[in-house]
């Protein structure tokens, strides 16, 4: 079965740009961002009063408004990161990079820490700005991913996704 890439959702002046590590499965059948029900994307924006309310994913272009924007690292939908190769991870990265050059977002929201370690090829990598980033005028801030396989209280991870609020 061939499994469908999702787009991305980008634009100029973007105020915040979030990148996840790839689409699951369930993004592939639907075509959206963070549409696995068990992913906590859409609540944690809201909870941590990023966006007015909680979205759902088939608004996720809806973000663009708002000067959101989607994107991951690797296109490939699969049902778990590990799946994704080292191959794959540094393409990716390439072309991440090459999206935030052009783009020049405010700030980017690495979703998952290990999406940020694969992009800058830091193996230490502490949550919010980076002090060092990759791309020099880009604020590089780190958040935990949004998966509900990550074992964080959910208030631990609003409280780091609050930092973007500097970013609105």
């Amino acid at each position: 079965m061939q499994l469908e890439r999702i787009p991305d959702y980008l634009q100029q002046d973007l105020k915040i740009l979030f990148v996840g590590f790839n689409p699951s499965i369930r993004s592939s059948e639907t075509g959206y961002h963070y549409a696995n029900p068990n992913n906590r994307f859409w609540k944690i924006l809201y909870k941590a009063g990023l966006t007015p309310r909680t979205y759902l994913p088939e608004e996720n272009s809806e973000l663009l408004a708002l000067g959101f924007g989607l994107t991951n690292i690797v296109d490939r939908p699969t049902k778990e990161a590990a799946e994704i190769s080292k191959k794959e991870y540094a393409e990716g990265a390439k072309l991440l990079e090459e999206k935030i050059r052009r783009l020049q977002p405010q700030a980017v929201c690495f979703v998952g820490k290990g999406v940020y370690q694969q992009f800058s090829k830091r193996k230490i990598v502490l949550w919010g700005v980076q002090p060092e980033p990759v791309i020099p005028g880009v604020v590089e801030y780190v958040a935990p991913s949004s998966s509900g396989l990550v074992r964080m209280k959910l208030h631990d991870i609003v409280e780091i996704y609050r930092g973007l609020n500097n970013y609105r």
